[in-house]
Parts: C-alpha cells; sequence; structure tokens
C-alpha cells in the first residue's frame, strides 16, 4: 500500500488529521505553535548570530593564516588555502541569508492591508 503524503490534504474537517498534518508539516515544525512564535523567534535568532559568529571565525582565521605565511611562520599554503576557501564560503552564505531576509522584509513592508 502506497503511503499518503498528509501535507498535501486540505480543508479536512477531521481534527486528527488536522493534528496529524501539523505535527508532520515542515512549515509549523519550523515556526512552531502561534502560542510558542516569541520561542521560534529567538531560536532563529539565535541561529542567525550564531551563523555571523562563525563567519567572523572564519574570517579571523583566514586572516591569521594569511599573516602567518606573509611573515614566514609556516610554509604550507594547503592550510592557506583551506582557510581561504572556508571564509569565503561562509561570507557568500552569510551575505546570502541576509539578502534573502532584506527581500522578504521589503516584501512585508509593501504589502497592504
Amino acid at each position: 500500500m502506497a503511503s499518503l503524503d498528509i501535507s498535501q490534504l486540505r480543508n479536512v474537517s477531521s481534527d486528527v488529521i488536522r493534528r496529524a498534518e501539523k505535527n508532520n508539516s515542515k512549515v509549523y515544525n519550523v515556526l512552531g505553535d502561534s502560542t510558542g512564535n516569541d520561542e521560534s523567534f529567538k531560536s532563529i535568532f539565535s541561529a542567525v548570530v550564531d551563523n555571523i559568529n562563525t563567519t567572523n571565525a572564519y574570517l579571523s582565521d583566514a586572516e591569521n593564516e594569511e599573516i602567518k605565511w606573509a611573515l614566514g611562520q609556516t610554509d604550507n599554503t594547503h592550510d592557506l588555502s583551506i582557510a581561504l576557501q572556508k571564509a569565503s564560503t561562509t561570507l557568500q552564505y552569510t551575505v546570502a541569508i541576509r539578502d534573502r531576509a532584506l527581500a522578504a522584509y521589503r516584501e512585508l513592508t509593501q504589502m497592504q492591508i
């Protein structure tokens, strides 16, 4: 028997199916219940701050590796290139998230009530 994807069910009057959809839905699980939106925002905001801290740490590590290589304290270009690539990738990821958040904010502010 094929399994039914309950997230595709709409306009269902059964409370059991509504609760099952709510428990298994990716949208509800990301944002949480309407009663816990403060906690959801707090968790999303802390994840964003952790992302920024990680990005800063990778940028700092890359800068330290560049300084070590420039001063001749190390001749290992492999560690330098890895640190630079990690810093570049995390910075691109952070900028992409920022751009998406700003686009969402602009869209919300332009909505007419």
